[in-house]
């Protein structure tokens, strides 16, 4: 009937308005004061703070890192003085009353032992000082690995529960951050273990065909014999060389190329190599010799063998937010259970890395990022892997 109302709709439309207007108040009152309310001003303020403390932080517990946090940590804390101590030493102290900087450790001690914050007040914390603010403190544990590793000490005129709880919290929070900073130096140093581990596998028989390779054309093409020396020569630089964990997608290609040039010295046309490659993906960083290793997977044990000519396609696609990345084969192929078992972490001198580029990508970017491998008796490999375009701390060095 013309004129009527739906009462649904008209409910949907007055809620609606109400919201509308309910968000324009909100937004004039922010652009007018910047927050809501104090308490979230408060929070933001603090988060903010924890935030420019956690990036010295992840040094771990030195004497640079905590006097480079003491002084947000002092102003999270409100009180007049912070330190932090580790056993039998001060790293570091921010704040007034400094001549108490030799108490920090006595008082940190039973801290040390028990791993229980404790209070201490001004029979403990003596000062002739008129002036000096500090009377009381209280100190908290940090802990990483269920160990003790040092202390922080909340200096103030007057100890009170609101302040042991708030040193306790914080505490708790520094430790989080040396945790993380303790488990980014052991990842670091598996995969440089690791990288070690895949230098050390560079197959000796890959050496010596390639020298004969180019020592068989010194004669009859010397042109040829040079390129292939200087391809050898820049192969081993990279394979060797001493720089960071990460490199670039184009940085990894083009020694993959010197690679297949090499070994197409030896097979000649029995090799045939296609490469496609989606340009927005070459700049993306990534794991140092994470291709390579594979690309010598397919030639050495899906093609070496094989009767006939071989391919190989390396494709490298766009999908967005990641790059993928995929080495197929048309060789002998493997049984799977083979491959599912060395994927596990059984070593094999046979894999040529595989293994070791699965157990990388994880470390680096999470289980989801390992190895897919498609493979069987007869039918050829393929092995594909992604990577996120951007991951934190996943940095090719200049």
């Amino acid at each position: 009937m013309t004129g009527s109302i739906h009462w649904p709709t008209a409910v949907l439309v007055a809620g609606t308005m109400l919201v509308l207007w309910t968000v324009l108040a909100l937004l004039r009152r922010s652009r007018r004061r910047g927050f809501i309310s104090e308490t979230d001003r408060a929070t933001y303020a603090t988060l903010h703070t924890a935030s420019l403390a956690s990036r010295h932080l992840g040094d771990g517990l030195t004497p640079d890192a905590a006097e480079r946090a003491g002084r947000y940590l002092l102003s999270i804390l409100g009180a007049h003085a912070v330190s932090i101590a580790g056993p039998g030493s001060v790293l570091s102290w921010t704040g007034s009353g400094e001549h108490h900087r030799d108490l920090a450790v006595p008082l940190g001690e039973r801290t040390l032992e028990t791993g229980r914050t404790s209070a201490h007040g001004s029979d403990a914390v003596a000062c002739t000082d008129p002036n000096c603010p500090v009377r009381a403190a209280v100190t908290a544990p940090l802990v990483t690995d269920d160990l003790v590793v040092g202390t922080i000490t909340a200096w103030t005129n007057l100890s009170s529960p609101g302040l042991l709880r708030a040193t306790e919290e914080v505490a708790a929070w520094v430790s989080s951050q040396l945790a993380l900073a303790e488990l980014a130096r052991t990842r670091n140093r598996v995969m440089e273990a690791e990288l070690r581990a895949l230098r050390a596998q560079i197959s000796p028989h890959f050496i010596y065909n390639s020298l004969a390779a180019i020592a068989s054309f010194v004669r009859t093409d010397p042109d040829r014999a040079r390129d292939l020396l200087l391809d050898f020569a820049d192969f081993t630089r990279y394979a060797l060389r001493s720089g960071g964990p990460f490199t670039t997608l184009a940085e990894e290609l083009r020694n993959v190329e010197r690679y297949l040039v090499l070994e197409q010295a030896r097979f000649g046309d029995r090799l045939q190599v296609s490469l496609l490659v989606a340009p927005e993906v070459l700049p993306v960083s990534l794991p140092y010799l994470a291709v390579q290793p594979l690309v010598e997977n397919a030639v050495r044990h899906g093609l070496a063998t094989k009767e006939g000519v071989g391919h190989v396609t390396i494709t490298a696609t766009d999908l967005g937010a990641e790059a993928e990345i995929a080495i197929e084969d048309d060789g002998v192929g493997t049984d799977p259970e083979r491959v599912r078992t060395i994927l596990d972490g059984a070593h094999s001198a046979d894999s040529v890395g595989l293994g070791n580029v699965d157990a990388r990508l994880r470390q680096v970017y999470g289980d989801e990022f390992g190895l897919a491998v498609e493979t069987a008796p007869g039918a050829g490999t393929k092995v594909t892997f992604r990577v996120p375009k951007f991951a934190p701390g996943v940095h090719a060095q200049g």
